[in-house]
């Protein structure tokens, strides 16, 4: 029998770590509510988006964390199955995936912190780190 997740690289596993993040997010949006009643403003289950919609402070900035996380999905999964595709040094991949997860986790610390411009440059950093995903297979 074959561990077949060992054949996983570890930007695979970044990936998985990336696809988990957004719901990290909308736990945090929501803990905030959990525990109370509806008419106390508790989280509401049977209209979560308009809930969320009514949140401020750290619910709200959990929650634009969220749909920015799910926003940057799409281009870090195609950068990396394009760089594996093409033969990027495995290596340089796996860094520069950790890094990429790495700065969407302060990113989303910093969001929810409400540090604007700080959580603006990890954005910017973690964005370079994709594009240098996407590019590393280029000769």
């Amino acid at each position: 029998m074959s561990v077949n997740y060992l054949r996983f690289s570890v930007a695979y596993w970044c990936v998985l770590v990336a696809v988990l993040l957004p719901y990290a997010c909308a736990y945090l949006a929501k803990a905030r509510g959990f525990g109370k009643r509806r008419s106390e403003g508790g989280f509401d289950n049977a209209d979560p988006r308009g809930w969320l919609a009514h949140q401020q402070g750290v619910s709200a900035r959990a929650n634009a964390a969220q749909a920015n996380s799910f926003e940057a999905l799409p281009f870090f999964i195609g950068a990396v199955i394009i760089a594996h595709q093409l033969g990027a040094p495995q290596t340089r991949v796996d860094i520069l995936a950790m890094l990429f997860v790495t700065m969407r986790l302060i990113y989303i610390a910093m969001y929810v912190a409400g540090l604007a411009t700080a959580r603006s440059a990890f954005w910017a950093l973690a964005f370079l780190a994709n594009l240098a995903i996407f590019l590393s297979a280029w000769r």
